[in-house]
């Protein structure tokens, strides 16, 4: 069994990231699109690793909505992410219209903007579901909030080639970023002291770090056994602010919903209870936006 760290980044190569990047400032995303489906096809053809890693997402939900673990699904499952990763180019580049970002709950916004206003410090606990980073237009909008600084942890090892690429195009925006796999006494000083300073931070409590393979707790998904860093979940807890799960699913028309739920003074058990139940939840709204290409589920 593979886990998401032991899995070879499946990039196009920084060159042909480049060259993607020109071809979506010439003729626009669309076009990126376009060419986006060939190169998938092409990479689906030949990576039967991942491919088989889809399948067997596919075969555990096909218990819990319609879709088949056929080859078209697992090649559908492969586009919706070369249309993310698209997106993210439009996204860092500081290109994404605003407007398309809407809340799937009113209430869920007011009560986050409350606790943004009030400068309490927000922790947000996301997956590798749907495009979260689509918040980095939200976070960018000076307009709103002009002194809103945001930490985020990032892995250092894994996707390299997309994450150097990223850097060359992105905007700057205010941001600091921590690698997952230093997380230390050291760090949670200083994300404490910025929480304190009404910063957000943005951490996935969906992947175990490599160097934290023992600090999990297993459970089920979809009826499946998984494992979830634990690690990340403490965290939260120990910094004492609003925590919000938190997930953004593309939806019609170029459009992103934005899902929340705020999860304040609960015990560490309740809280990942509740993560593995957001997680369901939105997975079974868009099923082919589950992002988890290696051997996540372990029965």
């Amino acid at each position: 069994m593979k886990t998401w760290y032991q899995v070879k980044e499946q990039a196009a190569g920084e060159k042909r990231l480049m060259l993607m990047w020109c071809i979506y400032k010439l003729l626009g995303k669309k076009a990126v699109n376009f060419i986006a489906f060939f190169v998938t096809l092409s990479a689906f053809i030949f990576a039967k690793e991942v491919r088989g890693y889809s399948k067997k997402y596919l075969t555990v939900i096909s218990k819990y909505t319609p879709l088949k673990p056929s080859l078209i699904n697992q090649f559908k499952h492969f586009l919706s992410y070369a249309h993310v990763l698209t997106d993210k180019i439009e996204i860092f580049s500081n290109n994404f219209d605003k407007s398309k970002i809407i809340y799937n709950s009113q209430a869920e916004k007011e009560k986050l903007y409350s606790d943004i206003d009030a400068q309490n410090g927000v922790f947000f606990l996301c997956s590798h579901i749907g495009n979260t980073e689509v918040m980095r237009t939200f976070l960018v909008d000076n307009s709103i909030y002009p002194n809103l600084r945001v930490n985020a942890f990032m892995s250092k090892n894994q996707c390299k080639i997309f994450n150097n690429f990223i850097k060359k195009i992105a905007k700057e925006i205010p941001l600091t970023p921590f690698p997952v796999e230093d997380i230390g006494i050291d760090t949670s000083i200083i994300i404490k002291e910025n929480l304190e300073k009404g910063q957000m931070v943005f951490i996935a409590g969906d992947r175990v770090a490599e160097n934290s393979k023992s600090a999990t707790f297993t459970t089920k998904l979809f009826g499946e056994t998984v494992e979830f860093p634990t690690g990340s979940f403490k965290l939260a807890q120990l910094m004492e602010v609003p925590i919000y799960f938190i997930a953004a699913l593309k939806a019609e028309n170029d459009t992103y919903k934005i899902y929340l739920e705020n999860h304040n003074f609960t015990t560490l058990p309740n809280l990942e209870t509740a993560y593995v139940k957001f997680l369901e939840k939105i997975t079974l709204i868009s099923p082919f936006q589950f992002y988890h290409f290696y051997d996540l589920f372990q029965d």
